[in-house]
């Protein structure tokens, strides 16, 4: 697999990734972000690819117990790799979302973090790149996604997601009626756009109101005028600083 070398966290992070096919973004840098870990506890990330976002987490929160499942080998080792060079620690796991390791079905987790497949997988509509397939396509439905991730959480733990604006339904109904307290953060690029993302956080078994927050803005003015990345101070704290992101208005 041949492959880049990229910064995250304003380079505290030095990231190896495929140089061909699925690249992570921002997504992962805010998923991880809006887990509310606290020392001592666990994390279990679902489809953790090359380890981005385990790795932003652990660099703010580096007394949690992580670990990461990843259903292609190449990435998984890729993924060990990026952690060990960053000095972090966490254990990743080769599995399958839709039938986990029996040493992962042996835990429960304090926190559960994902960042499924964005797109349906069509006829026709492969990605040529396998790396790329995996991590835009959905080959795994987002319940059975949901489903395993509400299964691993201890009683009263936290479900984090980040996806696509249109599968937020389908989000919200596979996890009703077994967790509540939904917490919904769209993301837009811009003041006055359509939200394209957004991020969820529920609690296990809980049965509190369903939140649905103010956008979150990414970029500053209403289009792109200058070079530079033209981030909102929130957004360049979370993605430069590795600030968490509250769940809250």
């Amino acid at each position: 697999m041949e492959t880049t070398r990229d910064a995250f966290l304003d380079g505290r992070l030095a990231i190896s990734q495929p140089k061909r096919g699925y690249r992570a973004g921002a997504d992962p840098v805010f998923l991880a972000a809006a887990v509310d870990a606290q020392p001592g506890q666990t994390v279990l990330e679902l489809g953790c690819g090359a380890g981005t976002a385990l790795a932003c987490l652990l660099a703010r929160c580096p007394e949690v117990r992580a670990t990461g499942v990843e259903v292609n080998s190449d990435m998984a080792e890729l993924a060990v790799r990026n952690l060990s060079g960053n000095s972090l620690n966490a254990e990743v796991v080769v599995g399958d979302v839709a039938d986990l390791p029996k040493k992962i079905r042996a835990q429960s987790f304090d926190h559960v973090m994902m960042n499924p497949p964005f797109f349906d997988r069509k006829e026709g509509s492969v990605a040529e790149d396998c790396t790329r397939e995996a991590g835009r396509g959905e080959g795994t439905k987002l319940s059975t996604w949901l489903d395993t991730g509400l299964r691993r959480l201890r009683p009263g733990g936290t479900l984090t997601m980040i996806n696509r604006i249109e599968k937020l339904p389908a989000a919200l109904a596979a996890l009703h009626p077994r967790a509540g307290d939904v917490i919904v953060l769209p993301l837009a690029a811009r003041e006055g756009r359509s939200a394209k993302l957004f991020v969820l956080r529920a609690k296990k078994d809980a049965n509190g109101p369903f939140k649905l927050l103010s956008p979150f803005v990414l970029h500053q003015g209403k289009s792109h005028e200058r070079d530079g990345d033209s981030y909102t101070p929130k957004a360049s704290g979370i993605l430069r600083r590795g600030n968490p992101l509250p769940l809250q208005n």
